[in-house]
């Protein structure tokens, strides 16, 4: 099986129908409120409103921000709380009164469009709780359905990773916790509602803190992961997490049900003890994975779809207990001021790729037109305030990065993929593009393997791919499909 699409031409087709040009409506963020720091609501909204943040996830139902958000277009999510199952799902005037008051008062000059009830119940100790949320669940929508708004706001609950009983390879999803669970989905397939689940690439890093696997959980460039049943070769944890709970809903008989990431995100600060918590990993986990959304690229089993994701979180909350990581993922300041810079204010929404830091080791000489790529596969992630220092300056190189002979389609695949997803114009190799035809994997590879080594400096480095690239001296230009570069 191929990676992320059979063929360049289905690949680049989807990246072209799936969304248009200007949606940004999978990103979204949570805003939680453990703190005693925060904006007020009217400060959040036109915060909001000047990034590509299009859907906001609260834990509660807060009036105030819900009132804020009116008549901005932004989606949000609201929710009952754990406390609030017993009475939901025992109680249809209870439920009812709850629609009322938290979501008939304020739909529809506050877009809400998901109610969740509950979060990560199914994986608690307390299965009593669990076993309460699918009437909960039911009564809510049925108080929907009553107000006839069951088509327009769904209703859905969350879940953390571990429904999964097994994830690795991705091919092999498959949930736990039975009759419960399987009920849950066919409540989700009957209503048309989503799959919510909370994926960290963060916590399997913090579990497995080997340079391979940051370099896999950052989005940066690695030696991949094969998944041995499908051949399909990740190249980032990201999709492994989604595609392993494709594969447990197809699994499950439930294919058709959405999948939104409800959470995902990353410390910039933590504890001592903590691996992996400072800026420059934020701001590459970050930053790469909303260039992968923009990207459309999907998942190897779900190409060409950018699932809804809402990344955790909007501001830092300074009352939360447990470690320093716990009170460290905010993308913006109580001052309204960004912790750093991933690319969401509307004036910006191309940042700069965040690659792996460039540390070159000595090359293996060969013919000058072929410089050898100096990358190592997984170099450690810079802290914020040190200098990136190569031990040999190297000057930008003339020529132009293609494949080098013999590279299989699906590495190919992968160094599409990873270009497309870090900023760069891949326009040019979608349908009606200059450079779509010939729609071969190998073409469109070269066109955006080019592409991000010409934008990212030109350096011996930039053209590596984990050694799948060479700098050639001849022009790959062709017709009116005009490759840049060639002069230093």
């Amino acid at each position: 099986m191929a990676s992320y699409c059979s063929t360049a031409a289905i690949f680049c087709f989807l990246l072209l129908s799936f969304h248009s040009a200007n949606s940004q409506s999978f990103i979204g963020v949570n805003y939680g409120q453990v703190a005693d720091n925060l904006p007020p609501p009217e400060a959040t909204a036109k915060l909001l409103q000047s990034t590509s943040i299009e859907k906001v996830r609260l834990y509660g139902a807060d009036p105030a921000i819900i009132k804020a958000l009116a008549n901005t277009g932004i989606g949000i999510v609201i929710g009952a709380a754990n406390g609030d199952i017993p009475a939901l799902a025992s109680d249809p005037n209870f439920a009812g009164n709850w629609v009322n008051s938290n979501v008939l008062a304020y739909y529809p000059a506050s877009k809400i469009i998901i109610v969740t009830v509950g979060n990560e119940v199914v994986t608690l100790p307390d299965q009593n709780l669990a076993s309460q949320l699918l009437p909960a669940m039911q009564n809510v929508q049925n108080a929907l359905n009553a107000a006839s708004l069951g088509g327009k706001i769904k209703v859905s609950t969350v879940h953390s990773m571990a429904i999964l009983s097994q994830s690795e390879p991705p091919s092999a999803g498959a949930f736990g916790y039975g009759d419960t669970l399987k009920a849950l989905l066919q409540f989700l397939s009957s209503n048309g509602s989503p799959l919510m689940i909370n994926p960290y690439p963060f916590f399997a890093y913090r579990d497995d803190p080997r340079p391979e696997t940051l370099a896999f959980c950052l989005f940066q460039p690695n030696a991949g992961r094969l998944d041995s049943n499908t051949g399909i070769k990740y190249m980032n944890m990201w999709d492994a997490q989604v595609d392993a709970i494709y594969s447990a809903l197809k699994a499950s008989g439930f294919k058709d049900v959405e999948i939104v990431v409800a959470e995902t995100g990353w410390p910039y600060k933590g504890d001592p003890n903590e691996v992996g918590t400072n800026l420059e990993n934020a701001k590459g986990y970050n930053g790469n994975l909303i260039n992968h959304l923009r990207s459309k690229v999907g998942t190897p089993l779900m190409p060409g779809k950018s699932v809804d994701t809402y990344i955790f979180a909007l501001y830092d909350e300074n009352l939360k207990p447990g470690p320093a990581s716990e009170r460290s993922f905010g993308l913006f300041n109580p001052d309204l001021s960004a912790t750093y810079d991933v690319g969401l204010a509307k004036s910006t929404q191309t940042p700069a790729p965040t690659p792996a830091t460039p540390e070159p080791s000595p090359a293996t000489p060969a013919p000058a037109t072929h410089p050898a790529p100096t990358t190592p596969v997984n170099p450690a992630p810079t802290t914020p305030t040190s200098p990136v220092i190569n031990p040999v300056p190297s000057p930008h190189v003339a020529g132009w990065c293609v494949p080098m002979p013999g590279i299989s389609d699906a590495q190919l695949q992968a160094n599409l993929d990873y270009a497309c997803s870090q900023g760069i114009d891949c326009s040019p190799i979608q349908p009606g593009g200059a450079c779509f035809e010939p729609a071969t994997v190998v073409s469109h590879a070269a066109y955006a393997m080019n592409l991000l080594y010409q934008s990212a400096g030109r350096n011996p480095w930039n053209c590596d791919f984990l050694q799948t690239a060479t700098i050639s001296t001849t022009n790959p230009s062709y017709d009116s499909c005009v490759y840049p570069g060639g002069s230093t």
